[in-house]
């Protein structure tokens, strides 16, 4: 699609308000009752701490995981105080940015009004965002600055002018960066930018032309080498420049290391976790939805209360239906969308399947399955497409009946008693 066209498309069927109309409802409905638990629940007892450290200024901990996602959280604390609304405001705000910036990559690339929003309602009922969303953990982050830079690099390829391009590219590399900077799960999606950049130019205009054409697709009058600066150089620069605090804060074990032997730090730590846990999983699991998390179980605030990260039964098990189908469209009907979709979920899950990791979670499957519900976005588009809108509207309205029933435990309210799990248990693994 030309920029022209693209922006004709905009200009008259652009969902840009509907798009922020869902992503303030999700912001709202994800600070409704957010102080609740009052208490650490999860992860959160090793990512505050860290944010404490950090914005007291006398440690460097949890030096295992890139600072940034930590330096948001601390940033929380400085401004709401280190109470539940300190800890998670942060998190709901990036939540809310991984929704509006999803439904926007989607559009430039799609350019599918009801893909488009149909997107954000799976990705808000979806439950792994909405559980994410709501807890001070790192992922959240991670996921916000992917998506944003998915959409800004989506813009830049659709912009009309080279200067509104050039822009777009280069928030895109800063938002990569930021990404890399919050959680190393962004890892196997960073080089995908800068390799499809690549491939559409290589396409383009051969071999030959590679350096010397600069007017060719994706983005006209960018050469090679400059989409090589923001989307390379640039993040590799903002990453590194996030971990300032961990050179000068004292008690740091970065101190007198080198910027590689920092990093080679960190991925010793990282391989070093090899106990059993009760909730570790592998990547079919993942896939199958047949084992999730149960974050927290127990007495909170004067009542039972649970908190259960599984995918949304009926989305995450048609979503491996549409993912199949977006290959077929990918290959066969050369839809970009769709390709588009396959190959960022083949990268980020495929880097778990090879990963050496020795103990995985439910939660490494948060990127991967984002792009499985943009794949059922775009498989149910098509059917309405089709004239079968019945389908279209039965999988928005089951997604959205399920997120209701599942919303006790995933939002944490009180339960009847110690049992009450077994009313969302549907499956033994899930207990």
């Amino acid at each position: 699609m030309s920029p022209d066209h693209a922006d004709r498309v905009h200009a008259s069927d652009d969902p840009l308000l509907a798009s922020l109309g869902l992503t303030l409802l999700f912001f709202a409905l994800c600070l409704w009752r957010i102080e609740i638990p009052g208490t650490h629940y999860f992860d959160e007892i090793h990512y505050l701490p860290a944010a404490r450290e950090l914005l007291a200024g006398t440690a460097y901990r949890n030096p295992e995981h890139p600072p940034l996602g930590k330096e948001i959280i601390a940033a929380g604390l400085a401004l709401f105080g280190d109470n539940p609304w300190g800890w998670r405001f942060f998190p709901v705000l990036a939540g809310s940015a991984t929704m509006f910036a999803a439904m926007r990559a989607l559009w430039h690339v799609s350019h599918r009004q009801a893909a488009t929003l149909a997107y954000g309602v799976l990705l808000a009922t979806g439950f792994i965002l909405f559980v994410q969303s709501r807890i001070a953990m790192l992922d959240i982050f991670m996921a916000a600055f992917v998506m944003i830079a998915l959409w800004l690099f989506a813009a830049a390829c659709t912009a009309r002018t080279t200067a509104r391009a050039r822009r777009n590219l280069a928030l895109a590399g800063i938002a990569i960066g930021c990404a890399l900077a919050s959680k190393w799960n962004t890892i196997p999606v960073a080089p995908v930018f800068g390799l499809a950049f690549l491939g559409i130019r290589w396409r383009a205009v051969g071999a030959a032309r590679l350096l010397t054409d600069h007017q060719a697709p994706p983005v006209r009058g960018v050469s090679l080498v400059e989409a090589a600066l923001w989307l390379g150089l640039v993040p590799v620069m903002v990453y590194a420049i996030t971990f300032w605090p961990a050179y000068v804060l004292p008690k740091s074990p970065f101190a007198g290391l080198g910027p590689i032997a920092s990093q080679e730090y960190m991925l010793g730590l990282q391989m070093s976790v090899k106990a059993f846990h009760p909730y570790q999983t592998h990547w079919s699991d993942w896939v199958l939805n047949t084992r999730g998390i149960w974050y927290a179980f127990n007495t909170y605030d004067g009542a039972q209360r649970g908190i259960m990260l599984i995918g949304n039964p009926l989305t995450m098990w048609l979503g491996l239906v549409a993912l199949t189908w977006c290959a077929y469209a990918a290959v066969f009907l050369r839809r970009p969308d769709a390709a588009a979709v396959v190959i960022l979920y083949a990268a980020s899950i495929l880097f778990w399947i090879v990963a050496a990791k020795p103990v995985q979670f439910y939660y490494h499957y948060f990127l991967p399955s984002c792009f499985q519900l943009a794949a059922l976005a775009l498989a149910i588009d098509r059917l309405r497409e089709l004239r079968q809108r019945w389908a279209f509207w039965l999988v928005l309205a089951g997604s959205v009946a399920l997120f209701a029933y599942f919303y006790p435990i995933l939002s944490a309210c009180a339960l009847e008693d110690k049992q009450a799990f077994l009313k969302w248990a549907w499956l033994k693994s899930w207990i």
